[in-house]
């Protein structure tokens, strides 16, 4: 039986998700969790197959939290379960050492097989994802040029579309406020823009954020 927990802030998606997993041959949901903090808690405790998280899971701040997860606790697979822009966020969670990104507007029979393959050892993404990457790959230089966006530049922009300061960023990320200047300035340079204004619309145009 494969042991799987659910991390996400919506009370809907636990019952939902474990209501149907509930006879499942192979899945057994067994632990539900809210929050960021409460994770590494339930990976102790419990032995965890199979992990389905939010990025957007309140007091997960940044990717780059969910690859110390899969160092410090290497047996356990990830499964990014988001809402989010599936073809900046699928292949970015890729690299940072999840084993698949399924779409939360995904039927849960193809969650359920995602789980299954990636218990295997196997690196899925959606077809959709799939798809997606085969027209970017046929896009001009101009459009593809968001795909050479790093994480971590991902991350801040997203932060930056909030409304939030550089300093408050900062704070969020655990970095230096000049870091995130300098991000902030690659993006910019990376986007082609010139200002904060246009850097957010151009972000929104493309679906980053």
């Amino acid at each position: 039986m494969i042991a799987v927990c659910v991390a996400d802030n919506f009370p809907v998606v636990h019952f939902g998700v474990k209501s149907y997993f509930k006879d499942h041959s192979d899945i057994s949901i067994v632990a539900n969790i809210g929050n960021f903090s409460m994770l590494r808690e339930i990976l102790q405790t419990k032995e965890i197959d199979v992990l389905l998280i939010d990025l957007e899971l309140d007091g997960l701040t940044s990717i780059f939290e969910v690859k110390s997860i899969l160092k410090e606790f290497p047996k356990t697979k990830i499964i990014i379960y988001s809402n989010l822009t599936e073809q900046i966020y699928a292949p970015n969670s890729i690299k940072a050492g999840a084993s698949g990104f399924i779409h939360k507007t995904a039927k849960l029979g193809d969650l359920a097989e995602a789980i299954i393959k990636v218990h295997q050892g196997k690196i899925i993404m959606d077809d959709t994802i799939k798809k997606n990457l085969d027209l970017i790959a046929k896009q001009n230089k101009n459009e593809r040029v968001y795909r050479k966006l790093s994480n971590r530049e991902v991350e801040v922009l997203r932060y930056l579309s909030d409304g939030k300061k550089n300093h408050e960023i900062a704070d969020i990320l655990k970095l230096n406020e000049k870091t995130i200047s300098t991000y902030k300035l690659r993006l910019l340079t990376k986007l082609n823009v010139t200002n904060l204004v246009d850097l957010v619309n151009k972000a929104k145009t493309l679906a980053i954020v």
